[in-house]
């Protein structure tokens, strides 16, 4: 009974490695996410005619999917899923909490912003007097956003939800 008093975590404490964990699993996802478009539309980019939508379409996938990993990897490689850094207090895990609660906020609304950018180009590429590629590339790149846009909106708002 004393050794389980004595060994007896703080409640701050345990929140931290709890929400430290599921950042790690869910930006494990992300980079799950980024492998698959890079994998998959790096088979197909090559494989497609330059004055196709679909060229343009696995191009911006492909230029998601780099950045995608380079935020995953950094992210996974940034938390302390085990012990939190030498010094760090109870304060300092409720800042943190804060801070990423506002990043996953904020992410969210840049979301819609990149449905809206993809909602502008596929319209814009409707549009008559456009260079000869220019619809495609445009639609491509359209589509993927709303793609991307898609999933990281419901990776944002459910990262809100779950950490807020």
């Amino acid at each position: 009974m004393l050794h389980s008093i004595l060994l007896a975590v703080p409640e701050w404490l345990a929140t931290y490695r709890t929400r430290e964990q599921l950042l790690g699993r869910a930006l494990g996802l992300l980079g799950a996410w980024a492998l698959l478009n890079l994998v998959g539309s790096g088979y197909w980019l090559p494989r497609t005619d330059r004055r196709e939508v679909a060229h343009h379409f696995h191009f911006m996938n492909c230029c998601w999917g780099f950045v995608n990993a380079v935020l995953a990897a950094v992210g996974i490689l940034r938390t302390h899923p085990g012990a939190p850094p030498a010094g760090f207090s109870a304060a300092a895990a409720l800042h943190d909490q804060q801070v990423l609660v506002l990043i996953f906020q904020v992410n969210t609304v840049l979301d819609v912003g990149y449905l809206l950018v993809g909602w502008w180009l596929v319209a814009r590429a409707g549009q008559p007097g456009l260079q000869p590629f220019g619809a495609a590339r445009l639609l491509g790149y359209g589509r993927s956003v709303w793609l991307q846009g898609s999933f990281l909106l419901v990776f944002d708002a459910v990262m809100t939800w779950l950490i807020g």
